[in-house]
C-alpha cells in the first residue's frame, strides 16, 4: 500500500475512534440522545457549529475542547489525503495517455515493422500467431485468454534466416528515434515498455558495432539471435497491451491497427 493510502487509513481510523467517543462523551456528559450526540459531534469537527446544541456542563465545554483539537486536525487529515488520492489517480491517468501515445509513436516508426521482420525469423510463427487475428468484437477477457495463451507459445529465431543488413540499416536508422524515446522520463513509469525500448536499443547497438555480417562465426550469429528473440518476445506482448488500448479508446486508430496487423499475413491497409 502507498504511503497516501496509509495515511488515509490511519486518519479514517483515528477519525472514527474519535467520532465514536465523542457521540459517547456527549451522551454522557451533556445527556443528549445518540441522534444528537451525532449531530454535535459532526458539526464540531466539522468546525460548522450551528450553534443550536451547545455544551452546558463545565465537563461537556472541556470535553468539547479536546474533542476540536483533536477531532478537526483528525477531519481535516481525512479531506486533504482523499483529495490528494484523487488528483493523483487524475495525474495517473493523463500519465497513462502520454505514455500510450509515446507507445503507439514507437509502433508507428519502429515496431510494426520490426514485428513483421521477426516474424519471418521464426519457424514457428503459425503458433505464436495463433489469436492474433484481432477484431472489433475482442473484449477484455479475449485479450487475457490470448495474453495468456502468447506467454506459453514457443517462440524461437533461426539465425541463418535473417537478412542482416535488412535489419541493420532499418534498426540504425532509427537510432536516433530510439534515443529520444529513452530520454523521455515519463517511460520510467512503464516498466514493459521500458525494457522493450532497452532490449531494442541492444540490438542496435550490437548491430552496430559489426561491419561485415557476410564473416560472423556460428557462435556470434546465435547471439544475435538470442538479442532479437528478446526483442520478439517483448515486443508480441507490449503490441497486444497497445491493441487493446486502442480499442478501448480510439476506435479509428484501432480500425487501422486492425488492417494493418503484422501478424495477418492477408492483411490490407485497403478498406474492403
Amino acid at each position: 500500500m502507498d504511503p497516501i493510502h496509509t495515511r488515509l487509513k490511519f486518519y479514517l481510523i483515528t477519525l472514527l475512534g474519535v467520532m465514536a467517543v465523542g457521540v459517547f462523551g456527549f451522551m454522557l456528559l451533556e445527556q443528549k440522545s445518540f441522534i444528537d450526540a451525532l449531530y454535535f459531534m459532526i458539526v464540531t469537527i466539522a468546525t460548522v457549529g450551528y450553534g443550536d446544541i451547545h455544551p452546558i456542563t463545565p465537563l461537556g465545554k472541556l470535553f468539547v475542547i479536546l474533542l476540536i483539537l483533536s477531532g478537526v486536525g483528525t477531519f481535516l487529515g481525512v479531506i486533504a489525503n482523499a483529495t490528494e488520492i484523487m488528483l493523483s489517480r487524475r495525474e495517473k491517468r493523463v500519465l497513462l495517455e502520454k505514455l500510450n501515445m509515446v507507445i503507439g509513436v514507437f509502433f508507428s516508426e519502429v515496431g510494426t515493422k520490426l514485428i513483421r521482420l521477426s516474424v519471418d525469423y521464426d519457424p514457428d510463427f503459425d503458433e505464436v500467431r495463433k489469436g492474433l487475428i484481432i477484431t472489433e468484437k475482442w473484449t477484455h477477457q479475449k485479450f487475457l485468454e490470448v495474453s495468456a495463451h502468447l506467454r506459453q507459445a514457443p517462440y524461437r529465431v533461426e539465425a541463418e534466416k535473417v537478412n542482416w543488413n535488412q535489419l541493420a540499416d532499418f534498426l540504425i536508422g532509427k537510432r536516433d528515434f530510439l534515443v529520444r524515446l529513452l530520454e523521455n522520463p515519463i517511460l520510467l513509469e512503464h516498466e514493459s515498455f521500458t525494457d522493450l525500448l532497452r532490449a531494442v536499443f541492444h540490438l542496435v547497438e550490437e548491430l552496430s558495432s559489426r561491419e561485415d555480417f557476410h564473416t560472423l562465426p556460428p557462435t556470434d550469429t546465435a547471439h544475435l539471435g538470442g538479442d532479437i528473440k528478446r526483442v520478439y518476445i517483448l515486443l508480441v506482448r507490449q503490441w497486444l497491451d497497445y491493441m487493446e488500448h486502442l480499442k478501448n479508446s480510439y476506435p479509428y486508430l484501432f480500425s487501422l491497427a486492425m488492417r494493418t496487423n503484422p501478424f495477418d499475413r492477408k492483411a490490407s491497409v485497403l478498406v474492403r
